[in-house]
């Protein structure tokens, strides 16, 4: 399992790595409205019960790959803390909650086991290069413009249906993608 991890992680970052030159994205290859249709399509914010989702996206991925990240912030407006533990969705066979971390000069990838805590009237923000979802043996790659439908369970909230849309590869969030 340690070496699955590895091998995720380092999939991850490959992806990041081998766009994190581009310091600015350029929407010049897109059809005419491409862009705009983007943020137009861009989902409002999933309500359940006392929770909030907002921002959900993951990116696109190489041909062959066999993992993909998901992202999205979790906002829980209630006097209890609620707790995300794990999810499902038809484009992977297993998605896990997992935590990236620098130990060190070494990156190290972790599933965390229990789920993650979403505090009373806090928030957690699963995000590109920490806290994350980890969609593990893609069905298909991920492709820019995609909607990937998951279904996120909660302890508390229960099951969340969720649409991410797959942005670029070096996207960060789905706030200028």
């Amino acid at each position: 399992m340690r070496s699955f991890s590895r091998i995720a992680a380092l999939a991850l970052l490959a992806t990041s790595v081998s766009f994190a030159a581009a310091q600015s994205h350029d929407h010049s290859a897109m059809g005419k409205g491409d862009a705009a249709a983007m943020s137009d399509d861009m989902m409002e914010p999933v309500k359940a019960g006392d929770l909030v989702l907002s921002g959900a996206f993951t990116r696109a991925t190489l041909p062959g790959a066999k993992v993909g990240g998901g992202y999205v912030t979790i906002t829980n407006q209630s006097k209890q803390a609620d707790r995300l533990v794990g999810g499902s969705s038809p484009a992977a066979q297993r998605v896990e909650v997992h935590e990236m971390k620098m130990d060190g000069n070494v990156m190290q990838m972790r599933q965390l086991k229990d789920g993650l805590e979403i505090p009373a009237g806090g928030t957690a923000e699963l995000s590109p290069g920490g806290t994350h979802l980890m969609l593990i043996n893609l069905t298909a790659p991920l492709k820019e413009g995609d909607m990937i439908p998951v279904t996120l369970e909660f302890a508390k909230a229960g099951k969340v249906e969720v649409q991410f849309m797959a942005g670029p590869a070096n996207a960060t969030s789905m706030e200028h993608n």
